[in-house]
């Protein structure tokens, strides 16, 4: 997984605030979704527990990880917002990274959520969130390669 591992340079924590091992084989071939979102936002809030069931549905069968980058305005929001979500987060404190990333993927608005091949960093997919929330809920046609 050295492509998003790369990415990230560490500073990935668990939902039990862990740190995390990108390099790790066990994410070896996964599609990783980064997910820009935060508390704030209302249609951020109606998302993510769409996503959070899908993730819970089809996490492991589809091989699929998800990483929280957090757009929100201080770390209480951001502790109080991913407290329900199940996935991986960038520490709050990586506000640089967060901007980098943003930059580099050219994420305009939130929620967003791209799809990476895991191995090579790659873009699958930029619209995942439209294809949960509209065109493809179960997952049928996932990673939805659209480049």
């Amino acid at each position: 997984m050295a492509g998003v591992a790369k990415l990230f340079d560490g500073h990935i924590i668990n939902s039990s605030n862990e740190e995390v091992d990108l390099n790790d084989e066990k994410y070896n071939g996964k599609v990783i979704g980064l997910y820009f979102s935060a508390h704030w936002c209302p249609p951020c809030r109606g998302f993510t527990p769409m996503l959070v069931e899908f993730y819970k549905t089809h996490g492991k069968d589809k091989n699929f990880e998800i990483i929280f980058i957090s757009s929100d305005r201080d770390e209480r929001a951001f502790n109080e917002y991913c407290k329900d979500m199940p996935w991986l987060k960038l520490l709050y404190s990586e506000r640089k990274k967060k901007e980098e990333l943003g930059k580099k993927f050219q994420i305009t608005g939130i929620p967003t959520l791209l799809l990476l091949d895991g191995d090579s960093a790659d873009i699958i997919c930029k619209d995942a969130r439209d294809k949960i929330q509209h065109r493809d809920p179960r997952g049928e046609s996932f990673p939805w390669r659209t480049l």
